[in-house]
């Protein structure tokens, strides 16, 4: 837990998952300059008007929703642990949870005063979200985005300039900038989202929603990851854990056709698209898919199979904590006997880490960049 000091408040904040050595900060030095000014410069206009409707997006642990909360701000996001940790953060600061949280596969309520938008890593699902934005825009309503300057690009300046109106940017505080926009308004527009493609190799189609990764081809770790698949022990239950499109568990179904997959995912669209996936494979549902925090708050299970593709970033901080949580609520789910299938690069090492946590863990197959590790409960 770290004191973030904001023009606001002064507010002890804590990143998701916990970690007991933890050197990262649940913010950034774009939050710290958006605050500042919201304080200075969005706030004081705000005292004309009896309500002021504030939305969020993408407000990773919530530090904006936690210096706002007495706006009552509605939430956006694609991510579970937004929302986890910003209920964490308040209850942390003993504040009441006044914030409206909205998943990326909703839409926003009603119309906005105020929009604070922190820049995502994928410029895809920023797309959809100012495509998304528009029908609750008024041409008053302020539209200020906050990045580090590394994660603004043309590209992103030109989505705010095609989707919504004229755009210009600040200068560049402790290396990072906000966006700001003048809402111009224009004909709705449908979102390109979601899009899919077809796998000649593995036959299949997928959907995917703007926020999953690898949504215009399947990517390389997952691919290699399915030319162990003949390797696959017999299960009876499998979980797909951070599932993505699915693509890991749709194969898996197929080879096994009487196993009970679970698909879990943090984020709203991923588990979207997975669901879909399965249903125009499969044609009807025996799987069960949850959004949540990896395995947190499921029902303990002995479950046989996991196959897992972890992340190696949150957002833009490239951080190996959620895969090492992965791999520690996996061995808590498993059964005596039960394996946990990953892949992943080379240079994370993720063999030793499995090999302290489970005690076995082998290795099925490798190549220059990737690996793929069998750990057995």
């Amino acid at each position: 837990m770290k004191v973030c000091e904001t023009a606001l408040g002064r507010f002890a904040l804590q990143r998701l998952p916990v970690s007991r050595d933890e050197t990262l900060r649940a913010w950034d030095a774009a939050d710290e300059l958006l605050l500042a000014y919201v304080a200075a410069e969005l706030l004081p206009s705000f005292t004309r008007r009896a309500e002021q409707k504030i939305l969020l997006v993408n407000d990773q642990f919530g530090a904006l929703a936690v210096a706002l909360h007495k706006y009552a701000p509605q939430s956006w996001s694609d991510s579970f642990l937004t929302y986890k940790a910003t209920q964490m953060n308040l209850a942390l600061n003993k504040l009441p949870d006044s914030v409206a949280y909205l998943p990326s596969t909703e839409e926003p309520q009603g119309d906005f005063d105020g929009v604070l938008l922190k820049v995502p890593k994928s410029l895809a699902l920023l797309e959809d979200q100012l495509i998304r934005l528009k029908p609750h825009l008024l041409p008053q309503t302020r539209i200020i985005a906050a990045g580090m300057t590394r994660h603004i690009h043309t590209s992103t300046l030109q989505l705010f300039e095609k989707i919504l109106g004229s755009t210009a940017t600040s200068l560049a505080r402790k290396k990072a900038r906000l966006i700001f926009t003048r809402y111009e308004k224009t004909e709705p527009q449908p979102s390109p989202y979601p899009t899919s493609f077809y796998d000649k190799t593995w036959d299949i189609h997928l959907s995917n929603q703007a926020g999953v990764f690898a949504r215009e081809k399947l990517d390389i770790g997952a691919r290699f990851m399915l030319e162990q698949f003949q390797h696959l022990p017999q299960a009876r239950q499998v979980i797909d854990l951070g599932c993505g499109n699915g693509v890991l568990g749709l194969v898996a179904q197929r080879q096994q056709p009487q196993a009970q997959l679970l698909f879990v995912d943090e984020s709203y669209m991923a588990v979207a698209s997975a669901r879909e996936n399965y249903q125009q494979a499969f044609g009807h549902q025996l799987a069960d898919f949850v959004v949540g925090d990896i395995l947190d708050g499921l029902q303990k299970k002995a479950v046989d199979l996991i196959l897992c593709n972890p992340p190696f970033h949150q957002q833009h901080v490239i951080d190996d904590q959620v895969a090492w949580e992965m791999f520690r609520q996996s061995h808590q789910q498993l059964a005596a006997g039960g394996e946990l299938w990953v892949v992943g690069n080379r240079h994370l090492h993720y063999h030793s880490k499995l090999k302290r946590l489970f005690g076995r863990c082998q290795q099925i197959a490798s190549h220059k960049k990737f690996v793929v590790l069998a750990a057995t409960r």
